[in-house]
């Protein structure tokens, strides 16, 4: 494999530690340097290895920095809004690490995303493996691309799949059994997704302080039992059911995390936060606060659109396959928020879902906050068929999912559930906008409306149910 870099690594602020008074050989600067690899080039891959048979529909690019996004400006504080924020764009109020999907960037633009980080990390999904079809693999390459902000600090990076089974050690993400980024190199992941389910994902590399400045994600399996129309009508599961019982019309990733603000000021401002007096100032979901997380997504690129069926099409005609969602950016490769959102530029995923009446709506809850979150749904059930990317099965085949009001979703957790949608009432709930609304949120008072004026602006989001008639387009992409 070719190298992307000649320059040996350097170590990170707490392995300086570890390794110094003994530790002779930095073993990952050592060892791993010729793992490095040069990503993918446009529409290419390495044609020297069975990799050459993967395909870009099984292929992500992640860039890891710094970045700002936009959160409530209340309650004022001499940390929040940081003052540093005031010129990187409207409405910016929060400094963070994380990572953007540059994967469809070329070499000059990804050169560019310094200080362009984005919170939740990108969503992504990838189909189960065959073992009959090595080409099912999936492959994901991390360049760091540096922090901006902290120039004076040169943390790695890695990426760690959260409960994902089977993983060997060297792709892991865990820094002291496998390998981390240094800064302006790139790393290559291979994974065999042997088991579906909702999983998520996020830096392993002084993890404390980087999955809380915004390093995490969610990410999920989708089964092999896909496309097979005889069990459920659309052809989508959750997981290899066997008999439909996990069969939906529409899915919507719902990626949970936290905001304390004094670390994220801290870390702008060249200080040292306090770990054990953490406490949640903003709860999120999908990166956002309510009502942020309803405001509409990253607008497509130009050109792109939903087609005659409903499905998501590139600016070409031809149906969206790629394992993530198409967003819009300008010449330089910068993410483009939707008019009027502007605050919003690096939070680009929607939490809003939406369907019809009588459809199967499926929810996958993943939470990557140091707090356990209670979301309840009001007036609707909500039917547990996976936990932990674990079907609800026995081992003798006994259906174990449940229904329930109010999930209970512990730090590192993640759940399936399955919403049946209601007849629809005629809007009564909704203010006559046409959809009736069922609020989605945390019972944790403190953290679904973090003291924001009118009472919300925390973990909550909205289930907005349309007649039949509304004829709204077969889904595709998740979250649209």
């Amino acid at each position: 494999m070719t190298s992307a870099s000649d320059e040996p690594a350097r170590l990170g602020r707490r392995q300086l530690l570890r390794y110094a008074g003994g530790a002779a050989v930095f073993v990952a600067g050592a060892g791993a340097t010729a793992r490095y690899v040069r990503p993918f080039a446009a529409g290419q891959v390495e044609a020297d290895s069975h990799l050459s048979q993967i395909t870009q529909d099984h292929y992500m690019f992640l860039g890891g920095t710094d970045g700002w996004i936009g959160l409530p400006p209340t309650p004022p504080t001499p940390i929040h809004p940081d003052t540093m924020a005031a010129d990187k764009g409207i409405g910016l109020t929060t400094y963070i690490f994380g990572f953007r999907n540059i994967t469809e960037l070329d070499a000059p633009q990804r050169a560019l995303q310094k200080e362009k980080a984005q919170h939740s990390a990108p969503l992504f999904w990838v189909n189960q493996f065959d073992p009959n079809d090595v080409s099912t693999e999936f492959v994901v390459d991390i360049e760091n691309l540096g922090l901006a902000v902290r120039p004076d600090l040169f943390d790695e990076h890695s990426l760690h799949w959260h409960g994902f089974r089977n993983v060997i050690p060297f792709f892991d993400g865990e820094p002291t059994g496998s390998v981390a980024v240094p800064p302006g190199t790139v790393f290559r992941y291979v994974y065999r997704p042997r088991e579906e389910g909702t999983y998520m994902y996020h830096c392993h590399v002084e993890d404390v302080e980087h999955v809380h400045m915004g390093m995490n994600g969610l990410v999920f399996v989708r089964p092999l039992q896909n496309s097979n129309m005889s069990l459920y009508p659309s052809g989508k599961y959750l997981y290899n059911d066997g008999d439909g019982s996990t069969g939906y019309d529409r899915e919507f990733a719902l990626h949970l995390s936290e905001i304390w603000n004094e670390s994220h000021w801290a870390d702008a401002h060249i200080q040292l936060p306090e770990w054990s007096d953490y406490k949640v100032d903003f709860a999120l979901i999908n990166g956002r606060t309510y009502p942020d997380s309803v405001a509409p997504a990253a607008p497509f690129p130009d050109g792109w659109g939903e087609g005659p069926t409903g499905t998501v099409v590139d600016s070409g005609g031809a149906p969206w396959t790629k394992p993530y969602m198409p967003v819009k950016t300008d010449v330089d490769g910068v993410l483009v928020a939707s008019p009027g959102y502007e605050h919003l530029q690096y939070q680009p995923a929607t939490a809003l879902v939406r369907c019809m009446a009588g459809e199967r709506v499926a929810l996958r809850f993943s939470n990557l906050g140091f707090k356990e979150a209670a979301m309840t749904v009001d007036a609707l059930d909500m039917r547990v068929v996976g936990r932990d990317a674990t079907p609800m099965r026995g081992r003798d085949g006994t259906d174990t999912s449940y229904r329930t009001h109010t999930l209970n979703i512990g730090a590192g957790e993640s759940f399936d559930v399955i919403v049946d949608a209601p007849p629809f009432s005629g809007g009564t709930g909704s203010s006559g906008l046409g959809y009736d609304m069922y609020l989605l949120y945390n019972r944790s008072f403190m953290r679904a409306n973090n003291l924001a004026p009118g009472g919300f602006g925390g973990q909550a989001t909205e289930i907005r149910v349309y007649p039949t008639s509304a004829n709204i387009p077969v889904q595709t992409v998740p979250n649209t």
